[in-house]
Parts: structure tokens; sequence; C-alpha cells
């Protein structure tokens, strides 16, 4: 099986969307394994986003991924990073198709709703960065023979 990490970024959290995005995963098949809400440290956010540090963006992005709550998600499957990257949509939300988190919710590249590692690499890297071992939960669903 395999993890992919997912944040829903303080404007989801503010919109009251959480549930409706997380069912989204859920009806697809793929399997929380580890979930919190809490406020990402400009710290951490840094460590999360290095690969933009030199990009014009980087802080207007650090900015509003540590303005508020954001739930972040480990999620198991399949294709689990292709499966959710799919799902997601385009980074620009002008061009994510409808149907896509990001086609469906967001309106700008910035303030984009959702995040989703976009690797196996990466997905290890953050989920390390967010979650301690022990806070990784496995366990069987018994639906999972018909998925």
């Amino acid at each position: 099986m395999e993890q992919t990490l997912v944040i829903l970024k303080p404007n989801a959290v503010q919109r009251e969307l959480i549930g409706d995005l997380i069912s989204r995963f859920e009806q697809r098949g793929l399997k929380i394994i580890a979930m919190k809400l809490c406020r990402i440290s400009p710290e951490i956010a840094a460590r999360h986003y290095k690969e933009h540090m030199e990009e014009p963006f980087y802080e207007g992005l650090i900015s509003f991924i540590t303005s508020g709550p954001s739930v972040i998600i480990v999620l198991e499957s399949l294709a689990a990073v292709t499966i959710v990257r799919s799902m997601v949509g385009a980074t620009n939300p002008a061009d994510a198709v409808p149907g896509t988190i990001r086609g469906d919710y967001a309106t700008s590249p910035g303030h984009n709703m959702i995040h989703a590692s976009d690797s196996i690499e990466s997905a290890q890297r953050e989920i390390e960065l967010f979650f301690s071992p022990d806070e990784i939960i496995n366990y069987k669903l018994s639906v999972r023979p018909w998925l």
C-alpha cells in the first residue's frame, strides 16, 4: 500500500469544507491512517515548502499556510499519490477541471484549498514532518476486498 499526505489549508477550514473534502477521499476508497487539526508553525512551513524558497511567492505561501488551522491527513491505498493528485486537480484553479477539489472550490492559485504530495518520496518526507510513527494507525478496513 502507498501513503500520501494531504493538507486542507486554512481557507478550507474557514469555509467549513473539512467534512465534504474528507468524504471525497473516503468515498473513493482511500483509508485515513492519521489526521489532525493544527496550526502549522512558520518553522514547519519553511521545511515543508523548502523547494519554493527562491520563488517570488514563497513568503505569501508561508504566510497563508500559517494563518489559521489546517487539517493534515495521511491517506493510504494502492497508487495513493496518483489518485489523490488527480482528485485535487491542477495547482491553478483556473486550470482545474470541474469535479476536482480545486475545480469545484478554489479560485486563487495562492489559496487553492489543499496540498497533496507530488511523489512517493515527497509523501514520505512530508508525513515524517507532520506525524510521529506512533500517530500513524495501521488497521484493516472490512470493505478493502471490494475496493
